[in-house]
């Protein structure tokens, strides 16, 4: 089985040297290339390779950034190539497919290579997923061993002409449609192909508490609460938008913003 490998890296020195390596196994071809971190999210999204070769060190969107921003229920196997010390690999061990530490030889590569192909070939996707989320935690994105973090600090939306990275901070609310998700920012609704259930997952409930079933709100913006005669709440945001609280979510909702 071939595994199609897509290659991201900021220099392009870099990325040449990686697509030799790749040309020279039989067993791995390339999917693609990327520059920086949006065009990576753009090509894991849409080309879905089998594994990813990541560079850590990225000018605007970090390979962490990458990760966090795709989320690992639909990241692919990563190998992290990385010119950090060893105090911060210790994180990498245990949370990726494989790194590569700059500079590396043709033997390491082969080894990682090796190592990658035979880890998704028994591992399921499960086990691999909780490998990024550990990494997540681990690194907060900041590649700190021992930071706390372990939710999303940005959302990727695909749009028909681009993919709009959205940090959850700017989120006024996420209303459900249909099967998927709106994220409401700045006065835009952006459809997000993902369920409700898997954003609140993902975001932190210290910031973000599920309202009804069918809204997350961002409790930063919350302005106001107003009780209604039928035992719902209306909750109006610094936008003027207004959203109805369910009596069921409303204690939660009290809790989470320090109402008594």
């Amino acid at each position: 089985m071939k595994l199609r490998v897509l290659v991201v890296d900021d220099e392009q020195p870099a990325r040449r040297r990686l697509i030799d390596l790749i040309a020279r196994r039989p067993d791995l071809e390339l999917a693609g290339t990327s520059a920086d971190g949006r065009e990576a999210i753009e090509a894991i999204l849409t080309g879905s390779p089998d594994l990813v070769l990541l560079d850590v060190q990225m000018p605007e969107l970090t390979g962490l950034d990458v990760v966090r921003t795709i989320g690992a229920e639909r990241m692919p196997p990563v190998i992290f190539v990385t010119a950090h010390d060893r105090y911060a690999l210790r994180a990498f061990e245990l949370a990726a497919v494989d790194y590569l530490l700059k500079p590396f030889d043709d033997a390491r590569f082969d080894q990682a290579a090796s190592r990658a192909h035979e880890l998704i070939r028994l591992r399921t996707t499960d086990e691999l997923r909780t490998q990024l989320l550990h990494l997540l935690a681990a690194t907060d994105g900041k590649l700190a061993p021992h930071a706390p973090a372990q939710f999303i600090e940005r959302i990727a939306v695909r749009e028909r002409k681009e993919i709009r990275i959205v940090a959850v901070s700017e989120i006024d609310y996420i209303a459900a449609s249909g099967p998927y998700a709106e994220i409401h920012v700045a006065g835009e609704a952006l459809l997000h192909r993902e369920r409700m259930q898997s954003l609140e997952e993902v975001l932190d409930p210290a910031r973000f508490c599920r309202i009804h079933r069918s809204a997350i709100v961002n409790l930063a913006r919350v302005a106001a609460i107003e009780p209604q005669p039928s035992g719902d709440s209306s909750l109006r945001l610094c936008s003027g938008a207004v959203l109805r609280v369910s009596r069921a979510r409303l204690a939660e909702l009290n809790a989470r913003l320090g109402i008594g």
